[in-house]
């Protein structure tokens, strides 16, 4: 399996992501005939080897005619549906990235998808960036993205709608549920662009995976920072086995005094905030009292909302936490048709290569209470047209 990773450690921005890809292999000329393809005015990319702190990285430079437009989101998806050098997974790739801006600005600014028009990003600079990305990734073949922690910045920009807080309005949406590095750096180092290409194409967040190198591509950002080098690292490489690695929180507390009831309760809030995970052990206690341990399993943005939810649900005075390194299948959805209906169910990729399908409970379950059917049968069903599909 060939994949890349993201080493944010100055954050990430259209132009450092584009610069990365380049500087990694995609082709310069082939992102130029698509972006070329959008009909924007006299729009080229330039690249030039820069400096940053003593590092060496790739800085691109977009050069067009000057404008002052504000584009709304249907405007710019039309522009893409046009684009006759652009591949269909290309388009794909850049409209589902806009879209995920949209709902960000939507969202920010109380209004409907629709009538969001975009200012910073809907210049021809961000453009090219996100159609410019979006091309070098599909021409990079890679099959997963893996994503360092993002840190923000700090201090205040200026937007066009006034003064802002670092992370900008839109960039905070769009990091929702990804894990964010802490950093002293007073200045913008995730833009809106760069957060919306993580929230649209990263497959999961951690550390450098166990890979094979094969090429590393450096971006440069357009400031020189005090602190350390302004640029964005990409590594591609390949992993022998279809194995995943990530990294999880585990969250336990004992509990000897609450009642059943309020366990379940408390259990299903838990999944409903985000756990990846929760279940209880049976635990014999001080003074030979039983108790329950109740563990849950999470990703580092969702420690806080869990933990709060075990205080007030369960009254417990303390609650553990440590990290974990998971190891995990590749996996991906797929839907097989029965004599009842489709059901959903996950194809697991196995180390040496082979697959294998679990139906999906949930899916299983409302083809049985719908046909009056047992569980078990529904199940069978699944993965005999599983079979006979291969």
């Amino acid at each position: 399996m060939r994949i890349a990773y993201l080493d944010c450690a100055s954050g990430i921005s259209g132009d450092m992501t584009l610069g990365a890809l380049i500087d990694a292999g995609a082709p310069l000329e082939a992102i130029q005939n698509g972006v070329a393809s959008l009909g924007l005015p006299g729009v080229r990319l330039t690249t030039e080897e820069v400096r940053k702190k003593g590092f060496r990285a790739l800085q691109v430079r977009i050069e067009h005619e000057p404008e002052h437009a504000h584009r709304h989101l249907h405007q710019i998806t039309e522009m893409i549906d046009a684009a006759d050098a652009i591949t269909p997974v290309q388009r794909e790739l850049a409209k589902r990235i806009f879209t995920r801006l949209g709902e960000a600005e939507a969202r920010v600014h109380g209004t409907d998808l629709r009538k969001v028009h975009f200012h910073e990003v809907g210049a021809i600079d961000s453009i090219v960036d996100i159609v410019g990305g979006a091309i070098a990734w599909d021409l990079l073949k890679v099959d997963r993205i893996v994503c360092s922690e993002v840190p923000t910045g700090g201090g205040f920009i200026q937007i066009a709608h006034g003064r802002v807080r670092v992370p900008a309005p839109a960039t905070a949406e769009l990091l929702r549920g990804v894990p964010l590095a802490e950093t002293d750096v007073a200045s913008e180092l995730t833009t809106p662009t760069g957060a919306a290409l993580v929230a649209a194409l990263v497959d999961q967040f951690g550390g450098l995976p166990a890979m094979r190198i094969e090429k590393i591509g450096y971006g440069s950002g357009e400031r020189d920072l005090e602190e350390q080098a302004n640029l964005l690292r990409l590594f591609v490489g390949q992993v022998d086995d279809h194995t995943l690695v990530d990294q999880v929180w585990v969250l336990e507390t004992n509990l000897d005094d609450v009642s059943g009831e309020v366990i379940g309760h408390c259990t299903a809030r838990l999944f409903d905030a985000g756990a990846l995970d929760v279940y209880t052990t049976a635990i014999q206690m001080k003074k030979n009292r039983p108790g329950v341990k109740v563990s849950v399993l999470c990703e580092a943005a969702s420690i806080a909302p869990l933990e709060k939810i075990l205080f007030q649900e369960t009254a417990t005075l303390g609650v553990r936490r440590w990290p974990a390194g998971r190891h995990k299948l590749a996996r991906r959805e797929c839907s097989v048709e029965t004599r009842w209906g489709a059901v959903l169910g996950k194809i697991a990729t196995l180390a040496d290569g082979t697959e294998s399908f679990s139906p999906e409970y949930e899916s299983c379950r409302a083809v049985a209470e719908e046909q009056s059917l047992a569980l078990r049968d529904v199940a069978a069903a699944a993965r005999t047209a599983y079979e006979k599909q291969q």
